[in-house]
């Protein structure tokens, strides 16, 4: 499965950025394997809609789960549709969220 942590850099030391449509990074995780690669978000710089364009960008990459600190309510509105689960109010560093993840928390 494939999830999506929103990053406030481009190492597992980073943080979970709390945004979700204006995150820096996102870390798209393979769950099978815990091997991720990060990718900057194609929409922090969109004047409007940032949430929106992000959620399709995850959507076209195939991402099942969104995990953020918050997620808008128009950006929810979008991955709802594309099938995809959200997971919000999560914060940390990137590894202590793979961590949970691998444990079956997140």
């Amino acid at each position: 499965m494939k999830i999506a942590i929103t990053s406030t850099g481009k190492n597992p030391d980073s943080l979970v950025d709390p945004r979700f449509g204006r995150c820096a990074y996102f870390a798209i995780v393979d769950s099978d394997t815990m091997e991720f690669k990060f990718v900057m978000n194609p929409a922090l710089s969109r004047p409007g809609g940032a949430g929106i364009n992000a959620a399709q960008f995850l959507i076209d990459e195939g991402v099942e789960v969104v995990v953020s600190g918050n997620v808008g309510p128009n950006a929810e509105q979008a991955l709802r549709a594309g099938g995809v689960k959200i997971v919000t109010g999560v914060s940390g560093t990137l590894r202590e969220v793979l961590e949970k993840i691998k444990k079956g928390e997140i």
